[in-house]
């Protein structure tokens, strides 16, 4: 799918040319680029694996962020802006932090991106924005434009009532529903309701949020970050129904009823893949979605709460992404003494953050790369008691460009597990797709939409996030909303 045109953001314009160039007199190039990166504080890992609520990465101080803002170079065309998927002015909010103007950095964030506390917390910036920095063909490390977002967003919460920041179109009485509150639908709202459009967000489960509170853990990304950035779409008009299951609480039909002129589908891909293979049925055996949904979601594990959720001595995760640290750490947390990660390729091909990746070491879990399960293995009640692992070496290169796994004949292991979280994977929920009658699908179960303007077969249909692209990153999921409430808002004036 085509991201977004990126327009050069002019970084000299009459408002701000006077300031940038204060800057500039005030330190060199050659002096900014001799500061070394700044480098996270964060929670010692024999602490943090204690508790589930403890955010590991603590924030950069009011200095830090000043000194790390001071690196960026103001770059007269800059690459970490066509590097963000939904076109964040990054050299204007950091400008205006070297400057200790917190309140206009926020706003400058608070222009383009719906979820800027989240962003800075989840997004992997070192595949995006930071990988677009200048300092990468300097061979030195890129600022720090992650963190820094982090540090303007949660500052951001100081100004959360103050009328200068970015503001509402007049009301023009246009009602548009969103399914879904994860990353999409939230930026999606967020952008439709500025516009001044009546905006409904149906969510199915009990809270709003979507996989930002489902699937990750508050060790990554507080729910209190969360609910911040949601009370500041409440207060720009946003609605919100909990509880509301689009295909079965109300059809399709009943959304154009109700006076809805245009839908945008973020449903997500909650569907969890399987491998396949002998004993996946048994007890203890689950999907990372499973187990992180009842302990993020329904409060397993925590006084007060009746959910259940299997714990284990010995735990593996099958998987090498973002979810499975996300689980494998949180299996740590719930009493693991012995926490693996289990992937079929080595670490260099994991698709993993190499943050988590790092943190996930620190707290102790072993990698068991280039081994894949080919078994799990039953004790007399049934119960997972260990797993058939083939060791295996990586072949030639796939359409990926990662180097496939090949198995080594005859080379096999067996270890002793008690849990298993399966996290290789997941489909888009066929339920949207199944009650429109009409309404495109891929091959793969995605909806199918336009390219240029995620518009889907039925043309009050938009739809963007997982629901499209299979399993992706937040802001990629942000970038659509921005992408598809642009497009929406064209056709409705066009329309109506």
């Amino acid at each position: 799918m085509k991201e977004m045109n990126k327009d050069r953001i002019d970084t000299i314009s009459p408002r701000n040319a006077a300031w940038r160039e204060e800057l500039r007199q005030s330190m060199s190039a050659k002096e900014r680029s001799s500061i070394p990166r700044s480098v996270m504080p964060e929670l010692p890992a024999d602490y943090r694996v204690k508790t589930m609520t403890g955010e590991v990465n603590e924030g950069l101080s009011e200095d830090q962020a000043v000194m790390e803002s001071k690196r960026c170079l103001d770059c007269p065309d800059p690459g970490c802006v066509g590097g963000c998927p939904v076109g964040i002015n990054i050299p204007g909010f950091i400008k205006n932090i070297e400057r200790k103007n917190f309140k206009d950095a926020a706003i400058t964030l608070k222009e383009t991106s719906a979820l800027p506390a989240v962003c800075g917390r989840v997004c992997p910036q070192e595949k995006q924005c930071e990988s677009k920095c200048i300092y990468n063909k300097m061979k030195k490390a890129p600022v720090a434009i992650g963190w820094l977002e982090r540090f303007a967003a949660d500052r951001a919460v100081d100004f959360s009532s103050d009328s200068s920041l970015p503001g509402r179109m007049a009301s023009n009485g246009i009602k548009v529903a969103v399914v879904g509150s994860g990353p999409a639908g939230l930026s999606f709202a967020g952008d439709m309701s500025r516009r001044g459009y009546d905006v409904t967000v149906f969510e199915a489960l009990h809270e709003i949020g979507g996989v930002l509170k489902y699937g990750i853990p508050e060790f990554r990304l507080p729910n209190s970050v969360v609910d911040v950035e949601i009370e500041s779409l409440k207060r720009s008009g946003v609605k919100f129904e909990t509880d509301v299951i689009i295909g079965k609480t109300y059809s399709y039909d009943d959304l154009l009823n109700m006076g809805f002129k245009g839908i945008f589908v973020a449903s997500g891909a909650g569907l969890p893949r399987f491998m396949g293979i002998k004993g996946e049925n048994l007890i203890g055996v689950m999907s990372a979605n499973e187990y992180l949904t009842r302990i993020n979601l329904m409060g397993a594990g925590k006084p007060g709460y009746a959910t259940p959720v299997l714990r284990g001595k010995n735990v593996a995760v099958i998987g090498g992404g973002n979810t499975a640290m996300d689980s494998v750490r949180t299996a740590r947390r719930m009493g693991a003494e012995r926490a693996m990660i289990v992937y079929r390729r080595s670490e260099d091909e994991m698709p993993a953050r190499l943050e988590e990746v790092k943190h996930a070491k620190e707290e102790g879990v072993e990698f068991l790369t280039l081994h894949n399960p080919i078994e799990y293995r039953a004790d007399e009640s049934g119960r997972v008691s260990s797993m058939l692992l083939q060791r295996m070496k990586l072949g030639e290169p796939d359409a990926s460009g990662r180097r496939s796994p090949v198995a080594i004949e005859g080379d096999t292991v067996e270890i002793p597990v008690d849990v298993v979280i399966v996290s290789v994977g997941v489909s888009p929920n066929p339920l949207i797709p199944d009650s429109i009658e009409g309404l495109e699908v891929t091959k793969r179960g995605t909806i199918a939409v336009n390219d240029e303007t995620l518009q889907s077969s039925m043309p009050l249909i938009y739809a963007g996030g997982d629901i499209v692209r299979g399993g992706a990153t937040v802001i990629l999921a942000m970038g659509d909303g921005r992408h598809a409430a642009s497009a929406m808002s064209e056709r409705l004036k066009v329309t109506l």
